[in-house]
């Protein structure tokens, strides 16, 4: 299981290092254009693809979930554990791929192929009071144009149209102050 986990995170890294330096929007959209509707826009993300690695994720897709520095400065100072609420600023991005077999390495695990979708988290106490102080986006990347849109409720799994779209999923980690991942030792 910790081979898995290690070979799966090297190539998780492998490519968000390609993706990031493809500048993802050949096609010319300007993805910090896009927002959630009366929610969270991704330029409010921008730069996220130099954010420190918080953890990594496999179950249909494999996954990297990064956080800013008073997302990772809250890890270290052993919150959500220790009960304490991530302080408003935190922001955490998911970056979702589809999972393909490594030709290179026969035998080996998943590594990422297409990307999937990006999903974002920050915690705003004011801005999101009805929804556990976070706000919360889904963008749904398509390959074939090179863009990304809002998630929406055609997408699996479904995702509401605005900034509280993960926070019924989330409630179920209400006493981690509604995040579900963990900042493994390093």
């Amino acid at each position: 299981m910790k081979t898995s986990s290690i070979l799966i995170g090297a190539g998780i890294s492998l490519a968000l290092t390609t993706v990031l330096a493809s500048g993802f929007a050949s096609s010319g959209q300007d993805r910090y254009s896009l927002k959630v509707p009366n929610g969270l826009a991704f330029s409010e993300f921008r730069g996220y693809e130099t954010w420190q690695t918080i953890s990594i994720s496999h179950g249909g897709l494999l996954a990297v979930i990064l956080g800013n520095p008073a997302m990772i400065e809250a890890y270290k100072a052993g919150i959500p554990v220790n009960g304490k609420p991530f302080p408003d600023g935190a922001k955490m991005a998911k970056i979702h791929w589809n999972p393909k077999k490594n030709p290179a390495t026969p035998g080996q695990p998943f590594v990422p192929d297409t990307l999937h979708d990006i999903d974002f988290m920050v915690k705003d106490s004011k801005r999101f009071a009805d929804s556990g102080g976070w706000g919360y986006a889904e963008f749904e990347y398509d390959a074939a144009s090179d863009t990304f849109r809002p998630g929406n409720t055609t997408d699996h799994p479904p995702q509401a149209n605005d900034a509280k779209c993960g926070f019924a999923c989330h409630t179920v980690v209400t006493q981690r102050d509604y995040v579900f991942t963990e900042f493994p030792q390093r």
